[in-house]
């Protein structure tokens, strides 16, 4: 599916989803302009029934009918605009849940190729735009209305006025569509670059400590200065189309609403219409550019939203990084882990049972064989041969979202997130467990006494507050808390000093007694708290044994543990 067809499907689900508040706030709009339109009719009749022939009676009914007008006007564009500004907000904030759930989902996918910057661009402003449109939408409907009673108005008052206009306004709705699709183009290369220029900042910011590091802040400024320039350059070419199409709209518009004033002055002095209908219809001539214009702002922003529903569509149609299985896992879970001839990349014909409840070391030469097998243990791809069983059951046909809630693979480079120690910790946490457990085992009690308000202080943007080795005790503690059957973690401890690292050895085992837990690591001290080690050189199993033994007697193991 193109593109262009997914996006208008976003479109239409964006309104398709507010179509109630869409309805009331069109209608209610529609009280608005036709009230609009009435009041110059009114004060054509005032003149004719009340001040040409003076009529003190008259006057005073005509005005307490004009004041009703004028009401019920006010009070239709008042929660006509709140109607419509409800199904924007709550469209906008449903696209948002669409985009995060979706780079959320247990497949993956979402993320490839773009940056987090980019990513959050979409949510928020490409969300934006396309729930804007329902407020475009309100208004455009209420503007319809209000070009028809005024060409009705005018046909009332003088039938060739009113052709002029039933004819004139639909040909400027055309040419403003026609006028709107350089700005479509135009706006979708700015969110483009915009998009880009956000994730370069957000890539910036987080790594700001190591380009300080490198003494690279230079070269990391001058990029951003080139990405944000031609982030500008762009958001100057969509804002030249915008005011281009603004522009010749207006022109087309007065040259529009001065060839009705010209006709009506003609029949003014012919004597076809009266004093009265003269003010009427210069009345509805100086109504009518209000609603033109809307129509020919909504044309904009539909060419923005069209542009950002596309984006957002690209990210929702993104092909996942494994297809998803329908099969739920044990309950409760043994946490029996099964590898059968697994190959991938480096690795070749692993074969492995890491036994319920089993604390198991495994030591890991290549470290980019330790990548490739925690991404097929965290199913974040799928081997090339062999297969990977939990429980007896191949986790290929297990349901992503389920095969998580069973086995949690927590990779050394797991982020924080701004906000409270404690809730970090307990961000995978069952609902009502005890998180202290975790926090014991993980030495996370000396973090929280290095902040004010201890465990519920804050740790900020990536526990940016934190130091390495206690932003490792942090996300250790979070994998623990999680209480999954099988925990596999990799290089909690990489950043610790030796006591800690002892210390946090000791507390893993305590707190994963009975519970499978795999530690991918070439930490001594965790090694020693396993019930066995296994040795992958070379992409395969070499030696099997505990700790100890394979200190003392494999080499390979003891230069990859002890040096």
């Amino acid at each position: 599916m193109g593109a262009d067809t997914a996006g208008r499907g976003v479109i239409r689900r964006a309104v398709a989803g507010q179509r109630r508040d869409v309805a009331v706030g069109s209608v209610l709009g529609a009280c608005h302009q036709t009230g609009e339109a009435l009041v110059p009719v009114l004060i054509g009749l005032i003149v004719d029934r009340a001040m040409v022939r003076p009529d003190g009676g008259a006057l005073a009914l005509w005005l307490v009918v004009l004041a009703v007008v004028y009401a019920m006007l006010s009070y239709g564009f008042r929660f006509g605009a709140r109607a419509g500004e409800r199904a924007a907000e709550q469209a906008a904030h449903q696209l948002r849940l669409d985009v995060v759930r979706r780079v959320l989902a247990p497949h993956g996918g979402a993320e490839a190729g773009r940056p987090p910057g980019a990513l959050v661009n979409v949510a928020t402003e490409d969300a934006r735009r396309v729930g804007a449109l329902n407020m475009a939408l309100t208004l455009g409907i209420a503007a319809v209305v209000g070009v028809v009673a005024g060409a009705v108005l005018l046909l009332r008052a003088s039938v060739p006025l009113g052709l002029l206009v039933l004819i004139g306004a639909p040909v400027l709705m055309a040419l403003g569509h026609y006028l709107a699709r350089p700005l479509e183009h135009r706006s979708q290369a700015e969110q483009e670059r915009a998009a880009h220029a956000s994730g370069v900042a957000a890539d910036l910011v987080a790594g700001v400590r190591v380009l300080k590091g490198l003494r690279a802040e230079s070269a990391a400024v001058a990029r951003y200065r080139s990405t944000s320039q031609a982030s500008r350059e762009a958001n100057v070419r969509a804002a030249r189309a915008a005011a281009l199409q603004t522009g010749l709209m207006l022109t087309l518009t007065g040259a529009f609403i001065a060839l009705v004033a010209l006709v009506g002055g003609r029949l003014v002095l012919s004597g076809s219409i009266g004093l009265g209908a003269l003010v009427s219809a210069v009345g509805l001539a100086l109504f009518l550019p209000g609603p033109i214009a809307v129509l020919a702002w909504v044309g904009a922003e539909l060419a923005k939203a069209r542009a950002s529903a596309a984006r957002i569509a690209d990210v929702l149609a993104a092909p996942g990084e494994t297809t998803g299985g329908t099969t739920e896992p044990v309950v409760p879970s043994t946490g029996e882990l099964r590898l059968y001839g697994l190959g991938h990349a480096g690795l070749d014909g692993i074969d492995l049972t890491v036994r319920p409840g089993e604390h198991l070391g495994i030591v890991v030469t290549d470290t980019a064989d330790a990548a490739t097998l925690l991404h097929c243990l965290a199913r974040r791809c799928d081997p090339d041969r062999g297969r990977i069983e939990l429980d007896g059951t191949p986790v290929t046909e297990l349901a992503p979202a389920a095969l998580r809630f069973a086995l949690l693979v927590a990779e050394h480079d797991a982020q924080l997130f701004d906000g409270s120690l404690l809730d970090n910790v307990t961000a995978a946490a069952p609902a009502g467990a005890d998180p202290q457990p975790a926090m014991d085992a993980a030495a996370v009690d000396e973090v929280a006494a290095t902040l004010p308000g201890g465990t519920s202080g804050r740790i900020g943007e990536r526990g940016s507050s934190l130091s390495g080795g206690q932003r490792q005790r942090v996300a250790l503690a979070r994998a623990l808390a999680a209480d999954r059957s099988v925990l596999v973690v990799h290089d909690p401890t990489t950043a610790v000093d030796a006591a800690t690292e002892a210390r946090i050895a000791t507390g893993i085992r305590r707190a994963r007694t009975g519970r499978t837990t795999v530690l991918v690591t070439s930490s001594p001290a965790l090694l020693a708290a396993t019930d066995r080690v296994v040795l992958i050189d070379g992409g395969t199993i070499t030696a099997e044994a505990p700790h100890e033994d394979l200190v003392r007697d494999h080499p390979v193991y003891r230069t990859a543990v002890l040096t």
